[in-house]
Order: C-alpha cells, then structure tokens, then sequence
C-alpha cells in the first residue's frame, strides 16, 4: 500500500485536523490518542510521510525512537504508571489502523486489560488536562 497523504496523522501533521498536542518539533509530534487506553496514552509521529517502520528512513526513525522515549519519561512522571507499553504496529494485520508509522505510550496500571485499541473517545477537557501535564513534564526535563 503507498503513502496516504490524506490519513488523519498528515492531516494533523499539516494543521488540518485537531489534536492534543504535547510536543511540536522539527522532526516529530507527540500529541493525546483521542481513544486512549488509559490515562496518559500519547501518540508520537514522525513529520517524515512513512506508513510503516520498514518506509521510514533510518535518520527519522533514530529520531523518532528518541523523541518517544521522551515522551514516555515524562508520561511516567506525570501519571506515575506502575508499568508502560511502548508499541508500534505495522499493517493492518498487525493491528495498525492509521497508516502513518507512529509509537503509542500506554501507561498500565494494576486490573487494566492489555488491548491495543479502545472503542470510545475521551472527553477533549480530559485529553487537554491530560497533555497539559504531559508538557509540564516535558518543560521541566532537562
């Protein structure tokens, strides 16, 4: 399958579509899943168009890598997960549904299902408080 310019990641990506953003930067966008799995479920995006880990050059992908740990230092910190699952899926038959390559960070606490996917979208106040804290920990990091 060929890129997709028009999945709701590059919509995103270019200002065409809402998110909650908690990290803008040259080469990546971290921002809330809008149907998490639990609190604190972040996305992180690559700005480099690339459906999958195997489309993705090896620059961005390092990049990528990088800014998701990131990501997932300062989730720990602002929700204080006693575990967390870093997944990335590729193809449909692996489970991806939005075909531009991005990580999710799912914090996991005790009595939690271990699914991918969830079936209903968080409530926009609770996904900004949510990124809101997210930033903080990011601002605060050295």
């Amino acid at each position: 399958m060929a890129y997709d310019p028009n999945n709701i990641f590059a919509k995103i990506l270019r200002g065409e579509a809402d998110a909650h953003v908690v990290l803008d930067e040259e080469h990546c966008l971290g921002f809330m899943d809008l149907m998490p799995q639990s609190p604190g479920h972040t996305l992180i995006i690559p700005r480099e168009p690339a459906e999958s880990i195997f489309d993705l050059s090896t620059e961005a992908l390092g990049q990528l890598i990088t800014t998701t740990q990131r990501v997932a230092r300062a989730v720990k910190a602002a929700f204080k997960p006693p575990g967390m699952m870093i997944v990335q899926l590729n193809g449909a038959d692996a489970g991806q549904t939005v075909f531009h390559i991005h990580f999710h960070v799912i914090p996991r606490y005790e009595g939690e299902g271990l699914t991918l996917h969830a079936r209903s979208v968080a409530a926009p106040a609770q996904l900004r408080e949510h990124a809101a804290r997210i930033k903080a920990e990011l601002e605060s990091a050295p």
